[in-house]
């Protein structure tokens, strides 16, 4: 069984709820029950902003909270802790459905033949080709068929990484 990095860790926080939320995950990373004013206070942020940031790990099944009463105002005060266990399962997802699109976008390639412009303007599957007569729409330049086999090739050689990485993740 693969440890994820701090940084495979980010990729998946970053990819489901966003860039801004990596700070406040740092924060609580490791820790229990840290209480909502607290992280607030240590990112100098506004309460109001932090406790979206919060809900929208919580929405990604990312943190859990308990909530406890202040005696002395009658507020809910929530505590955060993040679910690092979850992260796995979800960095598992994300290589699954990378693995699918892989997939898919070979079955694309082996199954059209596709034109592309001397300088790089367009690429053409054969139809568009045939209705603009082989000539590329951008420049008027003459479209040449594509060598995918080293598309096709480097397309293998990654979903067979994948393969290997998601085969150590479980």
């Amino acid at each position: 069984m693969v440890r994820l990095t701090d940084k495979k860790m980010d990729e998946v926080v970053r990819s489901i709820c966003g860039a801004d939320v990596i700070s406040l995950v740092n924060k609580i990373k490791g820790k229990e029950n840290v209480s909502e004013f607290k992280l607030a206070e240590i990112l100098k942020e506004d309460i109001k902003k932090v406790r979206n940031t919060l809900y929208r790990l919580y929405g990604a099944n990312l943190v859990e909270f308990t909530r406890k009463k202040d005696k002395k105002k009658g507020w809910y005060i929530y505590y955060w802790t993040f679910k690092q266990e979850h992260i796995k399962y979800l960095y598992k997802k994300m290589k699954l459905e990378e693995l699918d699109k892989l997939k898919s976008q070979v079955n694309g390639e082996t199954g059209q033949q596709y034109f592309i412009c001397v300088n790089n303007c367009v690429r053409m599957d054969f139809e568009q080709a045939v209705n603009l007569e082989y000539r590329c729409p951008e420049c008027g330049e003459l479209a040449a068929q594509e060598q995918k086999e080293k598309k096709v090739e480097n397309t293998a050689q990654k979903i067979a990484l994948l393969k290997k990485e998601i085969k150590s993740l479980t």
